[in-house]
């Protein structure tokens, strides 16, 4: 009898015929397959990704809008073709309602046309390729992260006005990452009246600096640095080594001084200048709570990837309650996942643009010693900060992408 209630119950009520649809509940779970690097260069990074998620549904007890969740996570390793084979695996074989992840920006790439090509969402909570919610963007993802050029912006005009630097020499990674983060961040420090002046491209997994840091120029007010993961490690003990701390101020990237890899980086990052969207220093309500939450599962302060994660649980989370669990129902929960109030993330409030990227703080943080122990300390907040910054989208996205060589350096 219960069998035939969960299936359909007709009831004539004032002359017109109701039929009842299944609960959320009978509908089974909802699953989330993830993919992200378990093994190879960026594996540590992926377990603060997978961390993040699990704290979060955990503390859901692993169910939204009153449905199971079924976590399935895959080690896309960091490669494109093992992600694209990955994502099939769990679209087509194992069933899943929405993809994940990944970290790489080759990988989020690579999955993309997938995901479009299957109908399927997607939340990127940390891929940061501009293009993505730009001149690629996919109806099927939204990206609850950042763009990687976007904190840049803000910062570069910043560095002009507080920092009094005129004349900078740039070191980062020598793929999309590296080029786009050094590039939001000259455009603007040009258009305040500064000069980039040279850019040294080593390439990922670079072990010995030696070469880079003689390249060098020494005649400039500060280096700009483009790092995550042990290349940040290895860059910054190298720079110290090489005697270069003391003469050449270091400002950067969020990545290079990210709690990732701050949590093993030492004095020789002390004073350190970047800016990025999140801060596990960042003293709010909501941030306090999810970094003590953290600190105490995981015996470690959360990094952006932790973070970053957790907020897309908390989208994900929203939607759903939205659509009263009805994932199956694409259009409809895309539709309430890019409506999503997220005003109270760890990271401070968060809407989502036209394109599918976020709108939300960027702060400029230095790396004090509190306690012992090293931090991001936010010294300035930038509020609502679009990946266009205060450019028109149109106009924006008719110039060239952010490249190794676009915008020029001009003064090089």
């Amino acid at each position: 009898m219960q069998k035939l209630l969960a299936l359909v119950v007709v009831a004539a009520l004032a002359g017109g015929v109701v039929v009842a649809t299944p609960s959320s509940a009978q509908k089974g779970p909802i699953k989330i397959g993830m993919l992200v690097p378990q093994t190879g260069p960026l594996a540590a990074n992926g377990k603060d990704m997978i961390n993040g998620f699990e704290l979060f549904f955990e503390e859901q007890k692993y169910r939204l809008a009153g449905r199971e969740v079924k976590f399935i996570v895959e080690d896309d390793e960091g490669k494109p073709a093992t992600g694209i084979t990955k994502a099939r695996g769990l679209v087509e074989s194992q069933g899943v309602h929405l993809l994940t992840g990944p970290l790489s920006a080759a990988v989020g790439y690579a999955v993309s046309p997938y995901i479009e090509s299957k109908k399927i969402p997607a939340i990127y909570p940390i891929v940061s390729a501009d293009d993505l919610t730009q001149r690629k963007r996919n109806p099927y993802l939204v990206r609850t992260g950042w763009a990687s050029s976007q904190p840049s912006h803000p910062f570069g005009k910043w560095v002009v006005d507080n920092l009094k630097y005129k004349k900078i020499a740039m070191i980062g990674y020598d793929f999309a990452f590296g080029w786009e983060v050094a590039a939001g961040f000259q455009r603007t420090f040009e258009e305040a009246g500064g000069q980039v002046v040279q850019k040294v491209w080593p390439p990922l997994g670079t072990s010995d600096f030696a070469p880079y840091l003689s390249q060098l120029r020494r005649d400039v007010d500060a280096i700009y640095a483009v790092f995550s993961g042990a290349d940040a490690l290895r860059f910054g003990k190298q720079f110290a080594e090489a005697g270069l701390k003391e003469k050449l101020p270091l400002i950067g990237g969020g990545t290079f001084t990210d709690e990732h890899v701050l949590r093993v980086q030492g004095d020789e990052v002390l004073g350190v200048v970047t800016a990025l969207h999140y801060s596990a220093a960042l003293a709010t309500p909501a941030n306090k709570k999810f970094v003590a939450a953290y600190e105490a599962k995981f015996k470690q302060v959360p990094s952006y990837y932790s973070e970053g994660t957790y907020v897309a649980g908390i989208a994900l989370k929203a939607a759903l309650d939205a659509t009263g669990g009805d994932i199956e129902n694409v259009e409809k929960f895309l539709g309430a996942l890019r409506r999503v109030d997220l005003s109270d993330a760890p990271r401070g409030p968060i809407k989502l643009d036209d394109f599918g990227n976020p709108v939300q703080n960027v702060y400029v943080r230095r790396v004090d010693k509190v306690n012992g122990r090293l931090q991001n300390t936010v010294v300035h907040t930038f509020p609502n900060v679009s990946q266009f910054w205060t450019y028109k989208p149109d106009e924006f996205l008719k110039a060239p992408a952010y490249s190794r060589d676009y915008p020029p350096c001009k003064a090089c």
